[in-house]
């Protein structure tokens, strides 16, 4: 049974990830001149801090040197030489995952909507406040004066969706104050 090195590397570092509390979303591989570039991005739920990265980076550089040292397939790395970044996906990340948009409640998001069902192809920017399993419920900004209305679309009607990066947006602390 053949595997992928992307596969191997998921099965390696999977474990490593977890025990930390994060999610692995994330694992990419390319060249950068003689050498290998392995990024690895992980979230949680209250995100990823600095420290909790560069820990990480540690744990996952020694595992990846202890399986040098084996020659058959599950060598993941093999013998030639690696950048390793160990870090969170960043505010421009897209939102796939189920747990993406939970993350994301409060957020203002831009979708693109996919023709079909009950949804018109087009854009969508729009604040979400819950997320179920079947869809999102949102929060259409007003324009021109006019009020913000509601509004649900189904998952299965989001062709691709990212955050937008809000710099006034004030925090809900000073809101509440």
């Amino acid at each position: 049974m053949s595997t992928t090195q992307s596969d191997r590397l998921r099965g390696l570092l999977e474990p490593l990830v977890a025990a930390k509390g994060l999610d692995l979303e994330e694992i990419e591989m390319s060249r950068a001149g003689k050498r290998r570039m392995l990024r690895i991005i992980v979230d949680s739920d209250e995100g990823v801090e600095l420290d909790a990265c560069a820990e990480l980076s540690r744990e996952v550089s020694d595992k990846l040197d202890e399986t040098d040292v084996m020659l058959d397939e599950t060598d993941v790395m093999g013998e030639d030489e690696y950048v390793l970044e160990v870090s969170s996906p960043g505010a421009d990340r897209p939102l796939t995952e189920h747990r993406h948009y939970v993350r994301a409640i409060g957020r203002l998001v831009k979708f693109q909507l996919s023709a079909g069902g009950d949804e018109a192809a087009g854009e969508l920017v729009a604040r979400i406040l819950d997320v179920d399993d079947e869809g999102l419920d949102l929060e259409v900004p007003g324009v021109k004066g006019r009020k913000a209305t509601a509004r649900r679309i189904a998952f299965t009607d989001i062709a691709k969706a990212r955050v937008e990066i809000e710099f006034n947006r004030k925090d809900k602390k000073e809101e509440e104050a």
